[in-house]
């Protein structure tokens, strides 16, 4: 039944790994054991940031702040999740009794970045990137959408800067104001209809300021 299994998941991510225990591990909640994807998770993570790095640094001729955007959108908990979905792993997690509920968008991430560490260690740098140029759309970086200006910033914030965010809004005579703070500077002012259109606005004046798209 193990080794089925171990088929059945090498066939959705491409790779058979030589050394099925760093597969295990990378699919083991620390709730089961304490063997599990956490430090995987940490070298998945950086060479994730390596390698869609590298790729854009070869193929676009952009600014480094758009760059910064477009990686980010592909190492971002969200897109993780998505791929996690896509390849349809849930049913493999390992988890012990004491996890209730459904895998969460966090988990499901983290366990994306164990497995390309799992990859790295058992196949080198080479199959690695194969993963990820098979399974990441790299190629449809320029459709990356961006109006999600308060999410995209607080991934960009989060991978290259050690600070508190928050948004202060209030009504105004044109409907509300907002400003974007990182610990106790005001970075940018947005204006909206709505508190939501104005925290937008904000985060997209903040994008553009720090990091010069």
């Amino acid at each position: 039944m193990v080794k089925d299994k171990n088929n059945e998941i090498s066939k959705k991510i491409g790779y058979s790994f030589l050394n099925k225990d760093l597969l295990q591990q990378a699919l083991t909640h620390s709730s089961k054991s304490e063997k599990n994807y956490e430090r995987l998770e940490f070298l998945g993570d950086g060479i994730l940031d390596f390698i869609v790095g590298e790729y854009f640094f070869s193929h676009a001729q952009d600014k480094e702040g758009k760059l910064t955007v477009w990686r980010s959108h592909y190492v971002s908990e969200n897109y993780l999740s998505m791929l996690f979905d896509k390849l349809g792993l849930n049913d493999f997690v390992i988890v012990g009794k004491s996890y209730q509920g459904a895998i969460s968008k966090a988990i499901k991430a983290d366990i994306i970045e164990a497995i390309i560490a799992g990859i790295y260690l058992d196949g080198g740098l080479e199959q690695t990137k194969k993963f990820i140029y098979d399974h990441f759309d790299l190629e449809g970086f320029k459709n990356v959408a961006d109006d999600n200006y308060k999410s995209k910033l607080q991934e960009l914030v989060q991978g290259n800067f050690k600070c508190h965010m928050r948004y202060e809004t209030e009504p105004n005579s044109n409907g509300f104001i907002s400003t974007f703070f990182m610990d106790e500077d005001a970075i940018s002012n947005g204006e909206g209809l709505s508190k939501i259109e104005a925290e937008q606005n904000a985060a997209k004046k903040a994008i553009d300021k720090l990091f010069l798209i």
